[in-house]
């Protein structure tokens, strides 16, 4: 494939696709083609991306956004040119929508933990054309607001097979940690981790969903659900 985009099948319905050997986004299956989540690091990785879909006999009718860091949104606006803008649905949620302005917007709203927004924002061009609110569902996965690495940070859990989409909220590489518990040898989502106790308040309240295994942002999908997250959140906490 190239661009050095590997592609890894999660389950019958979902893929991971890797570049650089530690920065993620997933294809997830839907009667009408994939749901792309997150793009990526760098706009060359539209052409992995899209390659990657045409692979597996589908377009791109959505992409959904966990949330507005750099490695994340990289490709957004080089997809929508491609794909059209037309045709595609650009989906994130409100409070992303300052983070993701050209230039950023990054002040604090009036309420939130305390902290400022860290890391690589540079804002996209394309407009999002659909705000999601927690609930929602986007075909076949269920939005959950995971706030801490950064505010407006969404998860997203498929309902079939319990797969947890979770962007930064979690990372993997390694074993499972909570972003602010990353390992030293990659501690990155930790050294840009808006606000801990947020974080982990965000992991515990994903302990309420029917997880079975979790797609992060970083790393290889893990398995172990529930009691995996337990284990995170306790190292935080030890």
């Amino acid at each position: 494939m190239p661009l050095a985009m590997k592609m890894t099948q999660v389950t019958q319905n979902s893929y991971q696709l890797n570049r650089l050997g530690f920065v993620n986004c997933y294809l997830v299956r839907e009667n009408d083609g994939f749901t792309l989540i997150d793009t990526g690091i760098f706009s060359s990785s539209a052409a992995g991306i899209l390659d990657a879909a045409r692979e597996l006999g589908g377009t791109i009718r959505r992409i959904l956004l966990t949330h507005a860091h750099t490695d994340h949104v990289g490709s957004v606006d080089a997809l929508v040119n491609k794909l059209g803008a037309d045709q595609v649905e650009l989906i994130s949620n409100e409070r992303s929508l300052p983070i993701l302005r050209t230039p950023p917007d990054l002040s604090m709203r009036p309420g939130e933990a305390p902290g400022k927004i860290k890391g690589g924002t540079p804002g996209i061009k394309s407009k999002p054309t659909r705000l999601l609110v927690e609930g929602e569902t986007v075909g076949s996965l269920r939005c959950i607001d995971t706030p801490g690495h950064i505010p407006g940070h969404m998860s997203f859990l498929d309902e079939r097979d319990g797969t947890l989409f979770a962007g930064d909220a979690l990372v993997a590489v390694g074993e499972l940690n909570v972003s602010n518990h990353a390992p030293w040898f990659f501690p990155f989502p930790k050294f840009v981790t808006w606000n801990a106790e947020v974080a982990v308040s965000s992991a515990e309240n994903l302990l309420a969903y029917p997880i079975e295994r979790f797609a992060c942002g970083h790393g290889p999908v893990r398995q172990g659900g529930i009691p995996a997250l337990r284990q995170a959140i306790a190292k935080v906490k030890a």
